[in-house]
């Protein structure tokens, strides 16, 4: 039976193990072996060798057509919506376009962009070295529910509309995709033929010219850039539609990891992740460059690290628990009530799975405290449950009393301000539901002023002058995971309020570490386990 310590080495090893890991293939994901024939060859052709057609410096056109077809074989039945001549592969640009919407799309069918590069001067469809790219201008996605003011209410007319609105809100329906983000692969890298990249192979189209092997130009619409934000319900009203094409060059190593995180996010998809939750994770790739990727990533695993151990460290504290002394009840009952209360609203709110698992286990946790705090039993008698509170002794009291009077002062302040919190927002927010306000309230008020149902604990701590009977270790890694949030505030989309509690909670801890400088720890006291230090090295010495 493993040790507490080696346990936590053990997890600690393993992640040092697969941070290493993942160091090691990102960089062969960015890094590719060029052919060593290449070298000795100069320009010429080299057995073995793959040579870049875009070496030979051909006049290029890019071509976008739209089409209701997946698949095409002439020209017909499809619409030029973009034709760029002399097109320069190093040239950025970007350009808005309106796209006409075909009857079968506006109900709810599918619009496909198909994406020529082509010699200069000729129909992509004669061109014998084109190389195209398919990619569908819609997606099917459960709209918004809208939001409305829950006093003024509504005329009949809009509550009968709303009604058939809520009715279908379940039913996924066209969207349309306003942004087709392009690349090429500019640079004159020779592939090992015998060993090419399988994330690069697949857009690859290769042609003999004389002794030689060439790859025509790597063409790549970039998916992440196809966000949420920028999609736009299809109405049976529409006829067009704005479209942005843009375009930029890209490295190959950078193109491989791309492929790569393109592939991860469908991966999440097919793992059950809606739309949105996928979103989030493009976000992160799209909105911040390589280096601050690679910090993110770094920041996420310490972040899931820490997380393990504060939890482990938390259920192992209360699990040993025998007494309450010292221990703010009204502050574990408020935690749970408040961890419990921002589950909901992040769930509402449909937040990052990201977010919303570790809350949910949180929550669990703090329902489990809770019935260690209060020394619960349940027993069945039959099926139905009987709940049994325990007994608390004269020290416990003590501690209850201090608590008491805290909240009592507490509440002076914290109530009128909660209530009028939630009438300002009943007046003057708009919500899609009463279930959505009372959550919105609610949580405002965990938010607003939850870290005042942290000073219970802290006024304990001053009238006892101890810390003693803190979870110390566990407290640790939240602290770090504290920090680590602020970073994380500004990468992952969360709601504001959540995002602002992250930085509250800094001040929280630091009066908290304030007060272990203040009442160091009395190694002739008796601890929550009644236990003293003390008492434990002499059995230590007994027993040698």
């Amino acid at each position: 039976m493993l040790s507490r310590s080696s346990f936590t080495s053990l997890v600690v090893g393993v992640f040092a193990v697969y941070v290493a890991h993942t160091c090691w293939v990102m960089y062969g994901i960015v890094y590719t072996r060029p052919c060593p024939a290449a070298a000795s060859a100069g320009g010429g052709g080299a057995a073995g060798c793959v040579w870049p057609y875009l070496a030979r410096r051909p006049k290029l056109q890019l071509s976008v057509y739209t089409t209701t077809r997946s698949n095409i074989g002439a020209e017909s039945n499809t619409d030029l919506v973009l034709n760029v001549e002399d097109f320069d592969i190093e040239s950025k640009f970007e350009r808005t376009v309106n796209v006409s919407v075909p009857k079968k799309t506006r109900n709810n069918g599918t619009l496909y962009a198909y994406i020529f590069l082509h010699h200069a001067g000729m129909l992509p469809w004669h061109d014998g070295k084109q190389v195209h790219i398919v990619s569908p201008l819609t997606t099917y996605m459960v709209p918004k529910p809208e939001e409305i003011n829950l006093l003024t209410g509504e005329s009949a007319t809009q509550q009968i509309e709303a009604e058939k609105q809520t009715s279908a809100l379940d039913e996924p329906v066209s969207h349309w995709r306003s942004r087709l983000t392009l690349n090429v692969m500019v640079e004159d890298f020779v592939f090992d033929g015998s060993s090419l990249p399988a994330d690069v192979h697949r857009y690859m189209k290769m042609v003999q010219l004389g002794k030689t092997v060439h790859y025509l130009p790597i063409l790549f619409i970039d998916q992440l850039s196809n966000r949420v934000k920028d999609l736009m319900v299809i109405n049976r009203s529409t006829t067009e539609l704005p479209l942005t094409v843009s375009y930029d060059k890209i490295s190959l190593g950078k193109l491989r990891f791309w492929i790569h995180m393109q592939d991860a996010v469908y991966s999440l998809q097919q793992f059950g992740f809606s739309e949105k939750d996928a979103d989030e994770v493009k976000g992160i790739f799209v909105d911040t460059n390589l280096y601050f990727l690679a910090l993110t990533f770094f920041v996420a695993a310490f972040h899931l690290l820490f997380d393990f151990l504060a939890f482990k460290n938390d259920i192992s504290f209360w699990k040993k628990k025998r007494s309450m002394i010292g221990m703010s009840t009204k502050a574990v009952l408020w935690r749970c009530f408040s961890t419990v209360v921002i589950f909901l609203f992040l769930l509402d709110e449909q937040t990052s799975l990201l977010v919303l698992i570790p809350a949910g286990i949180g929550a669990v946790i703090e329902l489990w405290k809770v019935k260690k705090a209060l020394k619960m039993t349940i027993k069945w008698q039959g099926l139905r449950p009987k709940i049994q509170f325990g007994t608390y002794n004269d020290s416990e009291k003590k501690t209850e009393e201090y608590d008491t009077q805290a909240m009592k002062y507490l509440s002076y302040l914290l109530y009128p301000l909660c209530i009028g919190g939630a009438a300002y927002s009943l007046l003057n927010v708009k919500y899609k539901s009463w279930y959505s306000w009372l959550i919105n309230s609610f949580v405002n008020g965990v938010y607003a002023f939850g870290f005042l149902f942290m000073l219970p604990q802290l006024f304990v701590n001053y009238k006892m002058k101890s810390v003693a009977h803190l979870p110390w270790k566990a407290f640790t890694y939240k602290a770090f995971n504290t920090f680590i949030d602020d970073i994380f505030a500004f990468i992952i989309t969360m709601p504001t309020s959540h995002r602002l509690a992250c930085f509250r909670d800094d001040v929280v801890f630091l009066v908290y570490l304030y007060q272990r400088w203040l009442y160091p720890v009395d190694k002739s006291r008796v601890n929550e386990y009644g236990e003293s230090y003390e008492e434990k090295q002499k059995k230590k010495a007994h027993r040698e």
